[in-house]
């Protein structure tokens, strides 16, 4: 009789296809939140909160904005990157939309569009976790079609007055500066907004069936005066905005592995141990059935975003290829979780067990950062040449 399978991307030695140092990289960040992170996460989902603190121990480990050169930043390869958020969204959803959102969406914005003087004003903060920064690109009535944005930037003599109302906006509540996303008379522009500012405020969003270990928010801004040092200088169009999702998408191909994994893992151990009818339920042909065909899913969605690190550490990865890594990897992780939770039987609802937890974050992450269905759309655009969704 074979050994069994520890972990279920060893089927295929998914991880012979990583270096030493990637390995390395994966191992440290698995062992930290396994010390520091895990035991706690069950209660941070059940009370709805993310604690502040975690934000400069984060910056400690390195993660935040590790793929960004310069200005603090680890300056690792996409992969590393990758593996590090797969090994945050197996603890949860929302630690690992912190870091993404923190990293590829706040700093991102900042390296890639901003001043040199903002970059050494925000960036090494953010890296180390000292300050904590958000996207304010959707709004209340704006999520797919974010050209269509109402808040609006004006000018008044060599300032800018914003108005406006983002919504769903994940660390908003705990940011120390957001990165806004405004109409002007010359197209969409991107602003650096501090808290403090006057007439900019935040109201946390409640009563939230998902992402509950995760800080989701509103963002208010009423007559909001900024310098024109406060605009990022080099987003001229919506492209920017856009390009800082898909460097956050990215992440999520590899996350959802790691929410399909631990889902997964958690079933395989709970059948091996189950005893029903005198053997475990892991014996039995229909359970059986089911882990094989998971195992086959999340080492297909690992094998899928290899292949996408592999094209962006080449500078060759298009938008409808993340397009499919996202809708792919999400839709196979939620089905992971929820077949799972089916093997854990009536245990599978208690928050000792992560698969209906990784379940319910899945529902926003299936949502965020491009639906299943605007992504098809991006799919079926790259293939036919019609946008039809314009």
């Amino acid at each position: 009789m074979p050994d069994p399978v520890q972990d279920p991307l060893q089927l295929l030695d998914i991880p012979s296809l990583l270096s030493d140092e990637e390995r390395d990289i994966q191992a440290t960040v698995a062992a930290y939140l396994a010390d520091h992170v895990r035991p706690h996460i069950g209660s941070w989902f059940e009370q709805g909160v993310l604690p502040r603190e975690l934000a400069q121990e984060l910056g400690k480990l390195g993660v935040l904005g590790m793929h960004l050169e310069g200005y603090g930043c680890a300056g690792t390869s996409a992969l590393a990157y990758g593996l590090a958020c797969l090994e945050l969204e197996a603890v949860d959803s929302g630690i690992r939309s912190f870091v993404s959102v923190q990293g590829s969406l706040s700093m991102y914005s900042i390296w890639k569009y901003g001043s040199e003087e903002q970059k050494q004003e925000w960036l090494p903060r953010l890296a180390a976790g000292e300050a904590i920064g958000c996207f304010g690109l959707t709004e209340p009535d704006f999520g797919s079609n974010p050209s269509g944005m109402r808040t609006r930037a004006v000018r008044d003599g060599s300032d800018w007055v914003l108005n406006g109302t983002k919504m769903w906006i994940t660390n908003g509540g705990l940011a120390d500066v957001a990165t806004v996303w405004a109409q002007t008379e010359e197209g969409i522009r991107g602003f650096l907004v501090p808290r403090g500012t006057p007439g900019f405020s935040t109201r946390d969003i409640k009563n939230k069936l998902s992402m509950r270990a995760s800080v989701t928010s509103e963002l208010v801004l009423e007559d909001v005066r900024l310098p024109e040092s406060a605009r990022l200088p080099l987003a001229t169009s919506l492209r920017a905005p856009l390009s800082c999702l898909n460097e956050a998408r990215f992440g999520i191909v590899f996350g959802a592995v790691g929410a399909a994994r631990d889902s997964l893992q958690a079933a395989l151990n709970y059948a091996g141990t189950r005893i029903q009818f005198d053997k475990p339920i892991a014996a039995f042909q229909l359970t059986q059935r089911k882990l094989a065909s998971m195992s086959v899913q999340v080492s297909t969605a690992m094998l899928l975003a290899l292949h996408l690190a592999g094209l962006k550490e080449a500078g060759t990865l298009k938008p409808e290829q993340i397009s499919i890594g996202k809708y792919n990897n999400v839709e196979s992780a939620i089905a992971i979780a929820r077949e799972s939770r089916t093997i854990l039987g009536a245990n599978g609802i208690s928050l000792e067990y992560s698969p209906l937890r990784h379940a319910n974050n899945l529902e926003s992450v299936l949502t965020y950062e491009g639906t299943s269905d605007i992504h098809l759309l991006s799919i079926g655009h790259a293939l036919t040449g019609i946008a039809s969704f314009r």
